[in-house]
């Protein structure tokens, strides 16, 4: 959520930032015209209770002389119903405000290239040489079937489309990348592990910058308002809601796998085949809370985190910035990381890093107190994957393929998969 104090300063300059955010600028002028309203309202009612509060002493001071105050009295009346309406219409403004606040995405930073999707993505490095093959390659969805270690129409039997059972290797495959995942980073890269739970609730989503506005991309349960995690960014950032964190705790960086539920209700025909998009997927979430004058270099370092994944599982990959029109909502700045499929002859996302400076922060009030005191301070938020576990998976099945349709197992891997080099056929 942006502040009150910058949508006022800047209102004059924020629509085509929000137009190339895909935000139509009448809600910029909406929250204007309410913020107006809502200012005078104040106003009016702060000159309505002087003038009631003149009235009644008035009227005291006539009854002690013995005199009759029934017009005074009337008077009173006429404004206390005045100042019952008025409170009543800011309480609507109030909420109207609010619901526009919550619509409006975070601003991007001065580093983010204009543009209103992935054409104007900017690449800022590119890592490895993608495999060259003497053979007709194969993509996962043929890969992992012939090799019996996935199975997507057994998966579509008990739940229906873009489900997968993993089988055997398979499923241990994915078992090794997110313990790998979770190894590497709180041995290495310093974050703490964290089991949170797989339901949150709607002031978590909120928080987060999930609701309202993508309410349809949400697995909500029936009868309850809760949620299915769409990702561990929800529960991580949220945990410290409400609270005031000493400066020496910071930063703190968290991890957590979960399995995450999306609807995927935008997607409408893209990446229909195989594990891409799925309803249900894996995936180590990386949340980093920090003080704001140190929160792009977090990003820097989060995102090293999730690229050193690949670089030791030895997949090639490029890291984009992503354009203000292709961010997610929360976002003020966005690194994609996208690793070579063979199969799909494409770089493809396998992990977005993002920085949300103090825009859920301030949706979740989430502040620290400096150390040389003074008052709370809002906390920057940043979150990324440090990998989703199965289009990792997708990644391995595709670089490592051989000629007869087995896989080579990474050799970082082999530790977590009992020794296992090879990846063959399970009769």
């Amino acid at each position: 959520m942006l502040s009150r104090e910058l949508l006022r300063q800047q209102a004059e300059t924020l629509g085509p930032v929000f137009a190339s955010r895909g935000i139509d600028p009448q809600l910029l002028d909406d929250w204007v015209r309410l913020d107006a309203e809502r200012r005078a309202g104040l106003v009016e009612v702060e000159e309505l209770k002087r003038q009631r509060n003149e009235s009644s002493r008035a009227i005291g001071k006539i009854k002690q002389a013995g005199g009759d105050a029934g017009a005074q009295i009337a008077a009173v009346g006429e404004l206390k119903t005045k100042l019952e309406g008025l409170a009543g219409r800011l309480g609507e403004v109030d909420e109207e405000l609010k619901a526009v606040e919550l619509s409006l995405p975070n601003l991007p930073h001065e580093d983010v290239p204009a543009g209103e999707d992935e054409s104007a993505n900017r690449v800022e490095r590119t890592v490895g040489e993608p495999p060259k093959f003497d053979f007709e390659v194969k993509a996962h969805w043929d890969l992992g079937p012939a090799l019996a270690i996935l199975d997507f129409e057994r998966a579509a039997k008990v739940a229906g489309a873009r489900f997968t059972t993993y089988w055997g290797a398979g499923a241990r495959l994915e078992r090794a990348l997110i313990q790998f995942m979770l190894d590497l980073h709180t041995e290495e890269h310093g974050y703490t592990e964290v089991i949170t739970p797989f339901i949150v609730n709607e002031r978590a989503l909120t928080g987060t910058g999930q609701l309202p506005k993508f309410a349809e991309d949400l697995f909500k349960l029936e009868g309850y308002s809760y949620y299915m995690v769409p990702t561990a960014e929800v529960p991580l950032t949220n945990m410290f809601s409400g609270e005031i964190l000493d400066e020496a705790r910071l930063p703190m960086r968290m991890a957590a796998y979960t399995p995450c539920f999306r609807s995927e209700a935008g997607s409408h025909g893209r990446d229909v085949r195989g594990l891409f998009r799925q309803h249900q997927f894996n995936k180590v979430e990386l949340v980093h809370l920090t003080k704001p004058e140190e929160s792009f270099a977090a990003l820097d370092a989060l995102t090293g985190h999730a690229e050193e994944v690949l670089k030791r599982l030895e997949l090639p990959y490029r890291v984009v910035t992503l354009s203000s029109g292709d961010m997610g909502f929360s976002a003020a700045k966005t690194y994609d990381i996208e690793v070579w499929l063979p199969g799909q002859d494409a770089y493809r996302e396998i992990s977005s890093c993002s920085n949300c400076t103090d825009f859920q922060a301030r949706r979740a009030n989430l502040r620290y107190r400096p150390e040389g005191g003074g008052k709370p301070r809002l906390l920057h938020t940043l979150n990324g994957s440090g990998l989703a576990a199965g289009r990792t998976l997708i990644a391995v099945l595709e670089n490592y393929q051989q000629r007869d349709g087995s896989v080579v197992v990474p050799e970082v891997l082999r530790p977590y998969m009992g020794g296992k080099e090879l990846i063959v056929h399970q009769g």
